[in-house]
């Protein structure tokens, strides 16, 4: 039996693994319900630390390099957007190429941190719940991103069912052609919705290089941003669903941590390849069982206005 207290801080690191990958695919489920396909999530992401990272060092201020974090992100998205969404480049390549250039800029900014450290984002301690056995610090003692991502959980999740906004979008997703016979502006909206998704991205970097592990290191995201790729097809582009799955993979990369330190045997490349194994395991299942359904009709079609 495990005591109270390992369970506890086993927990409490699932739920901080997860919180990564919650922030970055909640950008991405919105961008692609606008019928964008972005895959420089990880470039986003990458940027994302690295500015976050070098802002706070320089500054003191972890608040400031979380905002700089997501503007940078928002900033690479906006190459993105240009390219695919305004000049019509084909989405596959466009956000290839911008994953590219974000590693790419990414190594030249923290190049000069390498081996610096920084104080990582505090635990917010609720009186009277932080020291509840098992669930306490899981639930009640995580730092401001944990409670951040639950907010833009709530936030994404109402805003796309029940706002105005939300209903437009999902229209441009499924059927641009009609939103734009409609008098709505298709490419200002997708724009928007992957400026949305670049700044989520560029706040998860920071959550990485500010809270889950406190430096900077070239190779830091180490393949998050294809894993929320893939959580948004995982979930069905349903915010709800995309939770469970957050926490699901949050647990697989943790739970391969302590699997290794029971020394079974078990080859240690073959534990950390986990996580991609069970995305790639999740995609094989989820494509025979729904055959795509619930995607966005046009995601990744490009729109052309009519001259």
């Amino acid at each position: 039996m495990l005591d109270a207290t390992i369970l506890g801080a086993v927990l409490a690191s699932i739920v901080a693994a997860a919180t990564t990958l919650l922030l970055a695919s909640l950008g991405e489920l919105v961008a692609e319900r606008a019928g964008t396909l972005n895959l420089g999530v990880e470039g986003m992401m990458i940027v994302g630390a690295a500015v976050g990272y070098a802002t706070a060092y320089s500054s003191g201020s972890l608040l400031l390099g979380t905002l700089a974090a997501v503007l940078a992100g928002a900033m690479l998205s906006l190459v993105f957007a240009v390219l695919a969404i305004w000049l019509a480049t084909n989405q596959v390549a466009s956000g290839l190429a911008t994953t590219i250039l974000g590693l790419g800029l990414a190594g030249l900014i923290g190049s000069s941190f390498v081996g610096t450290r920084v104080d990582a984002a505090p635990a917010l301690a609720i009186p009277g719940l932080t020291d509840l056995p098992v669930i306490g610090p899981a639930l009640f003692g995580q730092d401001a991103f944990v409670y951040a991502s639950i907010l833009l959980l709530i936030a994404v999740t109402w805003g796309l069912a029940r706002t105005r906004a939300g209903l437009v979008l999902r229209a441009v997703g499924e059927n641009h052609a009609a939103a734009h016979a409609l008098g709505h502006p298709v490419r200002r909206i997708r724009t928007l919705a992957v400026m949305f998704g670049g700044a989520c991205a560029g706040l998860a970097g920071a959550h990485l290089s500010l809270a889950y592990t406190p430096f900077w290191a070239s190779d830091m995201t180490a393949g998050r941003g294809w894993i929320a790729l893939a959580l948004v097809v995982f979930s069905a582009w349903r915010p709800l669903w995309l939770l469970g799955g957050a926490y699901l993979f949050g647990a697989v990369s943790i739970l391969q941590l302590h699997v290794q330190g029971f020394g079974l045997g078990i080859p240690a490349q073959l534990l950390s390849s986990l996580p991609y194994l069970a995305t790639i395991a999740a995609l094989v299942v989820i494509s025979a069982l729904k055959r795509g359904q619930g995607a966005p009709a046009s995601l990744g079609v490009p729109f052309v206005p009519d001259r």
